[in-house]
């Protein structure tokens, strides 16, 4: 296998190339999801794409088995700032993690292996968001899927070069979106006011006096505020907020998310304003099948060695690849954690890892595949 993936690499570079040279950001992947389409029809496979999003799935398989297995890539860039200049980037892998699913397509063909089952190619819009993997749920996207696999390039210090795990324990995140609402008043009179902003200095500092079980990892942070306009005589008297809340279990987000409500109502009663706030982009913490992994397990060794495979990774970021089996439990899942060379960072507008890593990544997935069909 390792013959036919070398003789694949220009193909497989071309494929990132392009990849990395269109970011999208979220709900927007619409020159990627026509590429990939394109790509997977011109590949004999049965393509869906969705008329209310972005995404598409390709299907191959002659169905003499009833087993289905699925490879998941996420499609979207971030929005940050690159050289002074804000725009779509690719900065999460998630280009690499596209071309990986598209080179097991590549290399089962190159090789002529024809599967007892059915394998699904799923490229999932809005990861970034979090909200992405539920509108393939909704979409009935994995109904029939037994098994679903993913992949994320990892950061030098948690996964080095030419070395893997069979499994990343992402934490649960969530973001809290909150308004404070009140009068501005004038400058020279603050007794005619709440100042919002002292009123948000409040939340951010009662925030640090909430303590968890110390043996889970667990954090909340204010990430966004926006109070007053053009005047500077003015004391605002309303303002926005984001928070960001994680924790390394859904159990202990469920603590966080009740202990943070508490104090921004015991800071509303404080001063005497109102504070509304509301939960969204739920991402729930990894739940890894150990057939899985024992799977994935397996392909790393025939890959890279027995000394190369690294146990499962805990890591505070969250990704939604989780709704998955949160919302279809009958799913047998794990996703392959990468090490590549990653530096400086995840979401570093200047990120970059060593492109070899990708034929790893595509040895490990097909192997991968073909052993839960030989299971």
């Amino acid at each position: 296998m390792k013959k036919t993936i070398e003789t694949l690499k220009p193909t497989i570079f071309e494929i990132y190339d392009r990849l990395h040279g269109h970011p999208e950001i979220s709900w927007q992947e619409h020159h990627t999801t026509s590429f990939l389409a394109d790509f997977l029809r011109k590949s004999g496979c049965e393509v869906t794409t969705f008329p209310d999003c972005t995404g598409v799935v390709g299907t191959i398989g002659n169905g003499k088995s009833d087993l289905s297995v699925g490879l998941r890539a996420d499609m979207d860039a971030l929005w940050q700032e690159v050289d002074g200049k804000f725009q779509a980037n690719h900065s999460c892998g998630h280009d690499a993690h596209m071309t990986m699913v598209l080179g097991v397509l590549l290399v089962l063909q190159a090789q002529k292996i024809e599967v007892p089952g059915r394998i699904m190619f799923l490229f999932q819009p809005a990861e970034e968001q979090g909200n992405g993997a539920l509108k393939m749920i909704e979409n009935k996207v994995v109904d029939e899927l037994d098994f679903l696999y993913g992949v994320h390039v990892r950061p030098m210090d948690e996964v080095p070069h030419n070395q893997a795990a069979a499994g990343i324990l992402h934490g649960a995140n969530q973001t809290i979106f909150g308004s404070i609402t009140g009068y501005d008043a004038h400058g020279a009179r603050p007794h005619q006011g709440n100042n919002a902003i002292e009123v948000i200095s409040t939340i951010v500092e009662q925030l640090k006096g909430i303590h968890l079980d110390p043996t889970t990892p667990y954090s909340i942070k204010m990430t966004q505020v926006t109070a007053g306009e053009k005047n500077t005589n003015i004391i605002p008297g309303s303002a926005k907020f984001h928070l960001d809340l994680r924790a390394q279990t859904n159990e202990a987000m469920n603590e966080l998310v009740h202990k943070t409500g508490h104090v921004l109502q015991s800071v509303a009663r404080l001063y005497q304003t109102s504070i509304y706030y509301e939960s969204s982009n739920q991402v729930y913490a990894a739940t890894i099948n150990k057939t899985a992994q024992k799977l994935m397990e397996y392909a790393i060794t025939q890959t890279l060695g027995e000394e190369n495979l690294m146990a499962p990774i805990v890591t505070p970021g969250a990704e939604d690849f989780h709704y998955y089996t949160k919302e279809r439990p009958h799913l047998k899942a794990t996703m392959l954690g990468l090490g590549c060379d990653l530096q400086p960072g995840l979401h570093h507008p200047n990120m970059t890892f060593n492109r070899e890593a990708l034929l790893n990544g595509i040895e490990i997935l097909t192997r991968t595949v073909l052993h839960t069909f030989d299971k």
